[in-house]
């Protein structure tokens, strides 16, 4: 099956994680590079301090850019979340949103670094805004990327 921006934010906003958190996909790009997330404060995902709860400020980040790289690299490289870290910088109270992109220079390090097969581990940051555009978390996510060797027709199949 081919995921049309649409179709995948759709999927993405039915995702039992998703509703579950109040996470919701409000905008994918029609080239995959770029994709808007928000979170308003409910009472099943604040915490006990009445504001987000962590694992949901978390959740408006994970897995979009894994899921980015795969739309926009294809099924000839192999993308997989490696680690991630968040720091919180102040309270999240009501309406949250994050930008989700994948730079010029991000896909240029990436095809550059991945030529020749070599696996590859990049870094992206996204900040966690609240509605005065204040930072409310700071996400770096690093991925591993590789780009899968090809099958030689005279010789064993070579996996990547």
């Amino acid at each position: 099956m081919k995921w049309t921006p649409a179709l995948f934010r759709l999927a993405l906003n039915l995702y039992g994680p998703y509703l579950g958190a109040g996470v919701k996909v409000t905008h994918i790009s029609q080239d995959w590079r770029e994709i808007h997330v928000c979170l308003r404060l409910r009472w099943y995902n604040q915490n006990i301090k009445k504001v987000h709860f962590g694992g949901s400020l978390y959740a408006m980040v994970d897995p979009h850019l894994m899921l980015m790289l795969m739309q926009i690299l294809g099924k000839g490289y192999r993308v997989w979340d490696s680690s991630a870290n968040i720091d919180f910088i102040k309270p999240g109270q009501g309406k949250v949103t994050c930008i989700l992109t994948v730079s010029d220079d991000d896909l240029t390090q990436i095809l550059k670094a991945t030529q020749d097969g070599a696996k590859y581990f990049h870094t992206f940051s996204v900040n966690v805004l609240d509605q005065d555009s204040d930072i409310v978390a700071k996400v770096k996510k690093v991925l591993y990327i590789k780009k899968k060797q090809s099958r030689h027709p005279n010789g064993p199949d070579r996996k990547g």
